[in-house]
């Protein structure tokens, strides 16, 4: 187990990671935007999840043995980047729906979860963050890696979800008046699909 001065230091350098804006944020804060703040939060819930799992394959050694197989990340990240891209297609094609229905098109929250998972899972650098990050505070004299991986790797889960979710909240409440006009709501839709496709590009060259 890591020592509470280790966990205290991994938590204030965390924070500093997951509090400046990233594709992770603006993932949840165009769901917000777009849905609402359910459809932010079970976003933000899916792609906890998706980081909760790069952390176990760190503390399993899986992500030392992907980072050896370039072309194993390689193919995860056009993966990732082709879901990305295909997701701005959905949100296009939703909002086209929209305009003969007038009733909006709201993704269940299973979907919303799963949509966050799949990004998350399929984002090749957030293993190799993973890998590069958590190890900086793994102390031998404090026993088997493993273990104190896993745990660092929960702080962090625990402390991204945090402030995930507070900026799924406030998106929310910031555009709450823009999805009552159909203008907006077009707009938004737009730009919701523009933000996955630069994040599918960030994927794939940052």
């Amino acid at each position: 187990m890591p020592s509470l001065e280790m966990l205290m230091a991994f938590a204030g350098a965390t924070l500093l990671v997951v509090a400046i804006p990233g594709p992770s944020v603006a993932y949840v804060v165009a769901r917000s935007t777009q849905h609402g703040r359910a459809a932010g939060l079970f976003s933000m819930l899916g792609l906890e999840a998706g980081a909760a799992v790069h952390a176990a394959l760190a503390a399993a050694g899986v992500a030392a043995l992907l980072a050896l197989v370039p072309l194993g990340l390689e193919v995860v990240g056009w993966a990732g980047a082709a879901y990305l891209v295909w997701m701005a297609v959905r949100t296009v094609r939703e909002r086209a729906a929209e305009q003969e229905d007038p009733g909006p098109i709201v993704p269940q929250r299973g979907r919303l979860f799963l949509d966050g998972l799949l990004v998350d899972l399929l984002n090749p650098k957030t293993a190799l963050f993973f890998l590069a990050f958590l190890p900086q505070f793994v102390r031998p004299d404090r026993g088997p890696s493993a273990p104190q991986l896993a745990v660092l790797g929960a702080l962090f889960v625990l402390i991204a979800a945090a402030c995930d979710s507070t900026y799924a909240v406030l998106a929310a409440r910031l555009t709450v008046r823009l999805r009552g006009s159909r203008t907006a709501q077009r707009r938004i839709a737009l730009a919701t699909a523009a933000v996955y496709v630069v994040l599918a590009v960030v994927v794939l060259v940052v």
